[in-house]
């Protein structure tokens, strides 16, 4: 068996989850500057492939020109280009690395064949997220597509985590978790789907905030919160639950799981990503809605989902005897099928 080629796919795939999380922090970055139509068209920029720095390298006309399309008052402001023009960049590099990671998924084709077909449905769905982007930006930022598209980009986060899991599920098996209570996988479950819920209220909370900072210019931010919808409210106390069912949660690995236990100090990764996400929350509850919080907060949900589903993941195969390969990666007829 080739554990370089194996060892080479898995850092392709967590390079793949951090680009992921690094597209929607500058999406989250985009958002919140108002940067969403910095690049009107795509996949150029202004007709360019690198956006100008200048309006004088425009046509005099551009104005006109963009308001046939149907982007009426558009106009060139630099620092709100080459914002968008970044978050193209990452969402291109991440395309790439979704590739590198498929390719390398083929030396599982004798192995565990689902890895490479996962692999390989990971790229038709950057693929799709690609073309959801161009959808978002010729729809004008229709609050339901830019949802959809981050939505998107969790599900992209969960299909390469099961897939990194999957490839390391001998590690995984070894793994001692005899000691968690039965309840402890379904209070998990319900937890992850708080966490969904969660982050579709701050869906909600974000489109109503980009709503209020159009009609606020995107200035006088210490004004925005009296505008907040009940949503936010809402949205605010739902964290309190969130941080005390993990906290029961790590409460139960931290009894029966070693501290070297993978699954124990992702537990305690989860909590310490919840109480960032909480204080970036009180930041723009509190002191005026400060730009750099909101991609923060953004951020932080997103990861605490992903972190979530490992964790689900890695309970289904912690405690499994670990799969047995012979030398050209063949799998020993003693070793346990593959399910799950």
């Amino acid at each position: 068996m080739n554990h370089q080629a194996i060892l080479r796919f898995r850092r392709l795939g967590i390079l793949t989850i951090i680009a992921v999380y690094l597209v929607i922090l500058a999406g989250g970055i985009v958002r919140a500057s108002g940067a969403g139509m910095g690049c009107p068209d795509w996949p150029t920029c202004f007709g360019q492939w690198i956006p100008p720095t200048d309006e004088a390298q425009l046509p005099a006309d551009y104005h006109e020109i963009y308001a046939r399309r149907g982007y009426e008052n558009t106009q060139f402001n630099p620092v709100k280009t080459w914002t968008e023009y970044g978050n193209r960049l990452v969402g291109a590099t991440t395309g790439l690395l979704v590739l590198l990671t498929a390719w390398a998924s083929r030396i599982f084709l004798r192995m565990d064949k689902t890895i490479f077909y996962l692999s390989l449905g990971n790229v038709f769905l950057i693929g799709f997220q690609g073309w959801l982007g161009s959808a978002v930006v010729a729809s004008n930022l229709k609050p339901f597509m830019i949802t959809f598209h981050m939505l998107m980009a969790l599900a992209i986060v969960a299909l390469v985590v099961y897939t990194i899991a999957r490839s390391q599920r001998d590690a995984l098996g070894r793994l001692d978790v005899g000691g968690l209570p039965d309840k402890f996988k379904t209070v998990l479950i319900a937890v992850m789907a708080m966490t969904l819920l969660q982050v579709m209220m701050g869906t909600q909370v974000r489109e109503a905030v980009d709503f209020i900072a159009h009609e606020h210019s995107y200035i006088d931010r210490k004004y925005w919160r009296d505008d907040f919808p009940v949503i936010f409210y809402v949205h605010r106390s739902f964290s309190s639950i969130i941080l005390l069912t993990n906290l029961w949660l790590v409460w139960k690995l931290h009894r029966s799981a070693a501290r070297q236990n993978l699954l124990y100090r992702t537990g305690l990764a989860i909590v310490s990503v919840i109480g960032i996400a909480i204080l970036a929350g009180i930041t723009l509850d509190r002191l005026g809605f400060p730009a750099v919080a909101q991609p923060v907060h953004l951020l932080m949900a997103n990861v605490i989902f992903g972190l979530q589903f490992f964790l689900y993941i890695g309970l289904g195969y912690a405690g499994r005897t670990p799969l047995m390969f012979g030398e050209n990666g063949e799998i020993k007829p003693d070793s346990p099928t593959l399910t799950g």
